[in-house]
């Protein structure tokens, strides 16, 4: 109870960023909303984006990914407050069964639940930066692949999701994240950059050379790693998980 009444606090408290990120997930759930109605008029295929079983399922992935929240790996290149999970992993299954549409709404429902079993030490921004970080890796693979389900398309969906991630999650971290810490804890950037320069070499010379260092390959690691257990064990969970659907295709 005391996490719950201490994130409806930090709600409260920080009401117009938590309404700008509330907007940011809607309008994200809207696009991949239509375009996956897009794609399922062109092929052909006449069920529900959202069924009651899927709706379930989605629950059943997003607690999962929560909880793997938690557990977070520390990297030898990367200052302590940049680690390694694989919440997306199920995330990242779940969309290739279940469509983009789903995959953004476990991705929002991950972080939700990380937060109500850990409460945000960063004001949201952390849990807004592994939303949009996610979303960068989750959305692209989950579009490309639903396009035409098969392995050819699974390993280009994946390797696009990949770069776009690390590509995405650099620029992010430099452009936003990064500032927004500084301002947050009230810290000069140049002390979180050198925080980086003390575990790493190639990050000393300034803010570029921090997020290539250090950011890109912890983005290019997590998706390489997710995407290499997502194609060995995605064609074997793909009957359970589409059971009941009018979509077999995959």
């Amino acid at each position: 109870m005391e996490n719950e009444k201490t994130l409806l606090q930090n709600v409260s408290e920080n009401g117009g960023y938590v309404a700008g990120i509330v907007a940011i997930i809607v309008a994200l759930i809207v696009i991949a909303f239509i375009f996956e109605m897009v794609v399922r008029k062109k092929n052909g295929e006449k069920d529900k984006v959202f069924t009651t079983r899927k709706l379930v399922m989605v629950g059943m992935f997003s607690a999962l990914s929560g909880v793997l929240m938690l557990f977070e790996i520390p990297l030898p290149f990367a200052p302590s407050f940049y680690k390694l999970d694989f919440s997306e992993l199920p995330v990242l299954i779940g969309g290739f069964a279940y469509g983009p549409a789903a995959a953004v709404m476990m991705e929002f429902l991950k972080v939700l639940i990380k937060l109500i079993l850990k409460n945000t030490t960063t004001a949201f921004v952390g849990e807004f930066a592994n939303f949009a970080v996610g979303c960068s890796f989750i959305l692209p693979a989950s579009m490309i692949y639903s396009m035409k389900k098969t392995k050819k398309t699974a390993v280009a969906a994946l390797i696009s999701g990949t770069a776009v991630m690390t590509v995405f999650g650099t620029a992010f971290n430099a452009l936003y994240l990064l500032p927004a810490f500084a301002a947050l804890y009230g810290m000069p950037m140049e002390v979180i950059l050198d925080m980086g320069a003390k575990v790493n070499p190639l990050a000393g010379g300034g803010l570029v050379s921090f997020v290539v260092a250090c950011v890109a390959p912890l983005n290019l690691i997590k998706g390489a790693v997710d995407s290499v257990i997502c194609l060995a064990i995605y064609k074997r969970l793909s009957p359970i998980l589409k059971s009941g659907s009018n979509n077999k295709r995959d």
